[in-house]
């Protein structure tokens, strides 16, 4: 079966509805391709990589979270912009591209992907939201029970991620309450503690978050951007896909960050 490019955007911008957030740069299609759509290859990044192994699939379009532009970029077309638009452009092929409104979707979006992989669950309503735009998401195990420490919530992240992760202790005690935001969002971390949690998880840290963690007794745990970013586009393509009768394959081009 097939669809069209427009078709294919209005299913996304139903979905995922970009005109709800501020971002950092254009959600939805950043290069037209052809108009008849039977395969989607999603992806965390719009490398030349991932574009490489689309096309190497027969994809008529790429679904990713980061996109091309991104707000007071560069507008010149070198080097690595040239080779990733002309594969595009070359093959025919279109790129879609949502930020914030695919981190935020409470089943299929990045927060709600990963708290499924790590067995957690956010609390109703406000209650389990918090941070700017409320893309940060707060609550516990499914079970739950509280883990042991924050040391043994790393252990399960590791375990549930395949990823090393990045320990900045808090106070000695049970960790029940859990906040977390996917990717760079390590400028939450104030929020999340302010919001009672126990721990905070995401992506990335940065200097300060250390000594607030041992400051103000919250542990923070950075467990990689990509590693932590690698659910919501396939469960947002693999979901539109089905809804249209497309193909989907999600190619995961390795990223240690």
């Amino acid at each position: 079966m097939s669809t069209t490019r427009h078709e294919l955007l209005h299913a996304f911008d139903l979905l995922l509805a970009p005109e709800r957030f501020k971002d950092y740069g254009p959600n939805g299609l950043q290069v037209e391709g052809r108009t008849k759509v039977r395969k989607i290859v999603s992806g965390v990044t719009a490398s030349r990589a991932l574009i490489e192994a689309a096309i190497r699939a027969e994809a008529d379009a790429i679904f990713v979270h980061h996109g091309l532009f991104w707000r007071g970029q560069d507008g010149r077309v070198t080097g690595w912009m040239r080779q990733r638009l002309g594969l595009l452009l070359g093959d025919d092929v279109n790129l879609f591209a949502y930020h914030l409104p695919l981190d935020a979707h409470p089943e299929l979006g990045n927060n709600a992907q990963l708290g499924a992989k790590l067995g957690l669950v956010a609390r109703a309503g406000s209650a389990g939201r918090f941070g700017e735009q409320e893309l940060g998401f707060m609550g516990g195990r499914e079970n739950g029970e509280a883990f042991t420490s924050a040391k043994a919530l790393a252990t399960h992240v590791e375990k549930a991620l395949g990823k090393p992760v990045t320990l900045v202790d808090g106070l000695p005690r049970q960790i029940r309450s859990v906040a977390w935001c996917t990717g760079g969002a390590q400028s939450y971390f104030e929020a999340a503690i302010a919001a009672g949690a126990d721990a905070f998880i995401t992506g990335e840290i940065s200097e300060p978050q250390t000594h607030y963690a041992r400051e103000l007794g919250v542990a923070f745990l950075a467990c990689g951007h990509h590693a932590t970013e690698r659910y919501g586009a396939p469960a947002v393509a693999g979901h539109v896909a089905a809804q249209l009768g497309l193909a989907h394959e999600f190619i995961d081009i390795d990223n240690p960050a």
